[in-house]
């Protein structure tokens, strides 16, 4: 998680949400991915431009989510093209509207489909645990599970 100054309990405009830096939680974060993921399959060849989210200086939340979920749209080969509201809609049109899409947080997806991870000899299959374990496990081959 990364740290923010008075983020969401404030009603803070999402755009407007700052990093905290009263901890270096990039290096944290970074030693973490480097511990959990160096013996996977793909972790080297997504190193180099992964650790820039961890070494380069965000100021504002938004500015490193866009940023990371670009480079994942891009190392996934998707076609996507990320529009943004200036003010929040409370309805869309018909087929506009991707809110309700995203899962809950903390449900789980237990018809996930399995793929090789770093612990599966020890743990076996982890369902849900996030893009980038996908992504460091499966490579180029991340975009067939979708």
């Amino acid at each position: 998680m990364v740290p923010v100054i008075k983020g969401s309990k404030v009603h803070t405009k999402v755009k407007d949400v700052r990093i905290s830096d009263e901890f270096k939680w990039q290096r944290l974060h970074w030693k973490s991915f480097e511990s959990c993921y160096r013996n996977s399959a793909y972790f080297e060849y997504y190193e180099a431009e992964f650790s820039k989210f961890f070494t380069n200086k965000y100021d504002f939340l938004f500015d490193l989510n866009i940023e990371l979920f670009q480079w994942l749209i891009k190392q996934l080969k998707l076609n996507l093209e990320l529009q943004y509201t200036e003010e929040y809609f409370k309805e869309y049109e018909e087929g506009l509207d991707f809110r309700s899409n995203f899962p809950v947080k903390n449900k789980t997806n237990d018809s996930a489909k399995p793929y090789f991870q770093v612990f599966d000899d020890r743990e076996g299959f982890k369902p849900n645990l996030s893009i980038v374990d996908l992504l460091f496990n499966q490579g180029p081959q991340s975009k067939s599970f979708f």
